[in-house]
């Protein structure tokens, strides 16, 4: 009775493990960015419409947009979106802080534009995970944007 396996068998099962190591390998594929899971360019711009819609319709918040430039706002807020989830993408805006200071941009405002974009990642199928995951992101900047 032998006490160890023979050559042939310790190579024989060492050959299936790294087989089915390269084919567990081959199998995953790489988890995916927050923008890829957003649905890349066509989706940062499609949830920015929708975002900028529900601003239009919120009388909370619209006030705060009345002297603003519509197209340079969804331009700077597709590149901000896109660089704030890994995308490809270098925001060229102004700082947050530049853009509101002297708004005067309040706790309610600012819970209620954070709605708004839940709303418009709702309507455009973005899921809940992945919507907490961009509210994280856009959460730190909070600081930068309320009473100033």
């Amino acid at each position: 009775m032998r006490a160890f396996p023979s050559f042939k068998t310790s190579r024989l099962f060492a050959t299936a493990t790294l087989l089915s190591l390269f084919l567990g390998c081959s199998n995953m594929t790489p988890e995916k960015t927050l923008y890829q899971r957003l649905g890349s360019a066509e989706g940062v711009a499609n949830i920015t419409e929708l975002f900028i819609l529900e601003i239009a319709r919120d009388e909370r918040v619209i006030a705060y947009f009345e002297d603003s430039n519509v197209q340079r706002f969804r331009e700077k807020f597709i590149e901000h979106l896109c660089m704030i989830t890994d995308g490809p993408c270098e925001y060229s805006g102004d700082t947050m802080v530049d853009i509101h200071v002297g708004m005067n941009v309040t706790e309610g405002a600012f819970t209620a534009i954070v709605e708004d974009l839940i709303e418009a990642m709702t309507k455009a199928d973005v899921a809940i995970g992945t919507q907490n995951q961009v509210l994280d992101r856009l959460a730190r900047l909070r600081p930068e944007i309320i009473y100033l």
